[in-house]
């Protein structure tokens, strides 16, 4: 994980800046690359000799997978940046060698760039149609940006899972507020979108659609099952952590999880909170050690504002579900864990929802929606505590698999995901677990109640109280 940004006419100060706003994001190292320059560093008051450039890309980086003493950017006919995990990159890599294909490291970053090259200077196919296709050979997490041949060429994985955002005047970042802090504006690329950036403009394309496929055979019972178990397995580390409330659908990724690595479970709420009731009692259940953090209205109150610069808006919903998750991610980073697995993606896709018993379309907009409305505040959360968040409900055969299923199999007798709920009970979550219908994550752990508490304290309503605190924090950043 880490910060990738650059763009055209980037100056030693739009460098430097842009490297301290962004470096939480990666602390490990940064490494900048300028038709003038190549910098890397694990120092960054090193940030000092950079001299800027006419076209420069930077990552900071967050070191996971490969040599953690590699940092980007990969730099020949195309010059490579990555955020994210590439978690096919060893099978990839093995079908690139076997066509003649070189590597210089172990990093699965450049596995992205040896596709790319391939497709475009074995295959002798169009940037664009080389993106495209790379998008259905990659599996994975991944915000990608790569200059070549005067353009810069954005991109991000099907479902959004990392973000990423450009502005007006060609320059790019993994957060908004990098952007903001040149004074300039930011618009999200879409998933599975393909930005085009040149000094002549910007142009967007679709690059890969999910709602487009059509999966082949019925059996979805088994089918789901097998891929959710391969998507753990591939994200879960041989320490992982859960983002846990008690519910269906973070219990069974603990569960899955649990047959192939040391989980820790991390539940935040106030010490009478339903969700650290529930995550007390099915933690002990399922024999799993469980961390909690327990928040008063005074932890809140200190931490506000670092969970607004976090989230980049004024809103009080993400505000308030960001609240346990950045208390979750702060204990998992000071127990030295950086990677969490999360339960995100499973409400939308299966038919989670209250609302869906009314409107069962608004699944399909839902899950279009899910990168920039959910995933995008989860990841800067977390990445704001150094903590890698992976999603694998939002594994992509899985979610296209997913995608696929009948609506009866979602909803079934005004119960919401059913198939689900059978598949945790047939790979041994206790139903009463696998049955339990839970509240959002912002009352369940009553962050909800605290901040309207906090806000009639100040005299205005949540939706003021949040506006205030994106004025207070961003300020500064974009004057």
């Amino acid at each position: 994980m880490c910060l990738i940004a650059g763009g055209f006419n980037v100056s030693r100060e739009d460098a430097i800046k842009i490297i301290n706003l962004g470096k939480h994001r990666g602390p490990d190292s940064f490494g900048f690359w300028s038709e003038r320059q190549m910098l890397k560093s694990d120092n960054f008051s090193d940030v000092s000799e950079i001299e800027g450039g006419e076209i420069a890309l930077i990552q900071c980086r967050l070191a996971m997978t490969g040599s953690k003493s590699y940092t980007q950017p990969f730099y020949n006919e195309i010059i490579l940046v990555h955020n994210g995990e590439i978690y096919n990159h060893e099978s990839l890599r093995k079908y690139l060698i076997e066509r003649g294909v070189a590597f210089e490291t172990d990093v699965d970053s450049e596995v992205i760039l040896r596709l790319l090259e391939y497709l475009v200077f074995d295959r002798k196919l169009k940037v664009e149609e080389a993106i495209k296709l790379s998008m259905k050979m990659l599996r994975g997490d991944y915000a990608v940006a790569f200059f070549f041949n005067g353009k810069f060429y954005l991109f991000r994985d099907p479902l959004g899972v990392r973000p990423l955002y450009y502005s007006s005047r060609g320059h790019f970042a993994s957060e908004k507020k990098v952007l903001w802090g040149l004074g300039e504006d930011a618009e999200p690329v879409l998933p599975g979108e393909i930005v085009s950036i040149s000094k002549h403009g910007i142009t967007r394309v679709r690059g890969f659609n999910v709602f487009s496929i059509r999966t082949q055979g019925k059996d979805y019972f088994n089918g789901l099952q097998n891929l959710l178990i391969d998507s753990v397995k591939v994200r879960a580390s041989k320490k992982v952590g859960v983002l846990f409330s008690g519910g269906v659908d973070s219990s069974l990724i603990a569960l899955i999880a649990s047959r192939y690595s040391d989980v820790i479970l991390y539940t935040s709420g106030t010490e009478d909170s339903k969700d650290v009731e529930w995550a007390r009692r099915v933690a002990e259940e399922l024999g799993l050690k469980l961390r909690e953090s327990l928040f008063s209205r005074e932890d809140i109150e200190n931490e506000i504002e670092r969970i607004m610069f976090a989230i980049e808006e004024p809103n009080p919903m993400n505000l308030a579900i960001a609240i346990p998750l950045y208390f979750s991610t702060k204990r998992a980073r000071e127990d030295g864990v950086k990677v969490l697995l999360s339960g995100q993606g499973a409400d939308e896709l299966f038919g989670g929802y209250a609302k869906y018993l009314q409107n069962p379309g608004l699944m399909l907009k839902d899950v279009e929606e899910l990168g920039e409305r959910n995933l995008a505040r989860d990841d800067k959360v977390a990445m704001l505590n150094g903590v890698e968040t992976r999603y694998p409900y939002l594994d992509l055969p899985f979610a296209i698999l997913a995608l696929n299923v009948p609506l009866e199999l979602k909803i079934r007798d005004g119960k919401r995901k059913f198939i689900l709920r059978e598949i945790a009970k047939s790979l041994g979550l206790p139903e009463w677990v696998a049955e339990r219908e839970k509240k959002a994550a912002q009352y369940g752990s009553n962050a909800q109640k605290i901040l309207e508490k906090i806000a009639k304290s100040r005299g205005v309503k949540l939706k003021g109280l949040a506006d205030i605190l994106f004025s207070k924090v961003f300020h500064g950043i974009q004057n």
